[in-house]
């Protein structure tokens, strides 16, 4: 058995079955792959995949057990390389991040800027998506760090930690009748079409448990996963925008009247996590204490070493968080 072997069945169970595409991403050929493959099947005397003719179809059930194996192998292998890097050049390395737009657009580009500096031989790369495939790219070993405030229930199998509440937002143009109101309330937005984020993203559920709580029914007319896309339809006269507070940018957005809603949604909380047993490079954890300066060296040394979200939850509980 090699680690070649292991690599090959990992990444052909995550590009749908298609070796020719795996081939493509790893820069090698497609009968190589298939190859070793087989060969691994005969060493171990299964089938990891069920094949037609030349096709494969499926992962078997016993193939599902060994690639899950074969990943946490490889994962494994990358934290002694990380570990090895960090001896060898501390300065020098990778940081992957998944996360939703609004975090990339516009929580983020304060901390990243100053980390460069900081670190110019770590290359950056931002994966953005819903919170089920943050989960996923977390949870795979593809990212280093998920930055999430939605569907926290998926991030089980990862180390969550709360960075800073975030109030919304009532976007609408200089013309709109709620430029003028004296009093905000849910009643009265609810009264206008809505123009908001998509179930599921940036704090959606927050804003969702709001009205049904004062038993109002909004009519919300068109949603959206990217912040500047819903700020373009507030323009076009869709409806009012309900936003992230931090997503209205006084200089840029003139045009827009931003009304504060704080008094009327709970604050979300948004989280930066890593998979259990990741090696944190010390670049990694300036990066965390950067984005969140109570998650020092020891407190999250603590979180890893809590057993169970409830316990990690804990240790968060005298802790008052920034708002942004």
């Amino acid at each position: 058995m090699k680690l070649q072997q292991l690599r090959y069945i990992w990444e052909v169970a995550h590009h749908d079955l298609n070796v020719s595409a795996t081939a493509q991403s790893l820069f090698t050929s497609q009968p190589g792959i298939s190859k070793q493959i087989r060969l691994l099947e005969d060493e171990l005397d299964v089938e990891i995949f069920a094949r037609s003719g030349k096709h494969l179809t499926h992962v078997t059930q016993v193939g599902e057990v060994i690639i899950e194996q074969a990943g946490e192998i490889l994962r494994q292998v990358g934290a002694i390389k990380q570990v090895a890097q960090e001896y060898s050049n501390e300065k020098e390395g990778s940081l992957s991040i998944a996360t939703t737009h609004t975090q990339a657009r516009y929580a983020l580009p304060g901390i990243i800027a100053p980390f460069r500096e900081s670190y110019p031989d770590v290359s950056l790369h931002m994966n953005q998506g819903s919170p089920e495939q943050i989960a996923e790219l977390a949870a795979s070993g593809e990212v280093d760090f998920a930055i999430a405030t939605e569907g926290l229930e998926l991030f089980n199998d990862l180390v969550m930690m709360p960075c800073y509440r975030w109030n919304r937002a009532v976007v609408v143009p200089q013309d709109h009748p709620l430029a003028k109101v004296e009093e905000l309330t849910l009643e009265v937005v609810a009264e206008h079409p809505i123009v908001t984020y998509v179930f599921g993203f940036t704090g959606r559920s927050k804003l969702d448990d709001a009205f049904r709580a004062a038993d109002l029914s909004p009519n919300v007319v068109f949603t959206a996963t990217d912040t500047d896309v819903i700020k373009t339809y507030v323009r076009l006269g869709f409806g009012v925008g309900i936003i992230a507070q931090m997503a209205h940018e006084p200089l840029i957005d003139t045009d827009l009247v931003a009304l504060d809603a704080s008094h009327l949604f709970e604050p979300s909380i948004t989280h930066i996590g890593f998979r259990k047993g990741t090696f944190l490079r010390q670049y990694m954890l300036d990066f965390i204490s950067a984005f969140a300066p109570h998650l020092d060296r020891e407190v999250v040394q603590s979180a890893v070493a809590a057993h169970s979200r409830a316990e990690r939850e804990t240790l968060f509980t005298d802790v008052t968080l920034p708002v942004r």
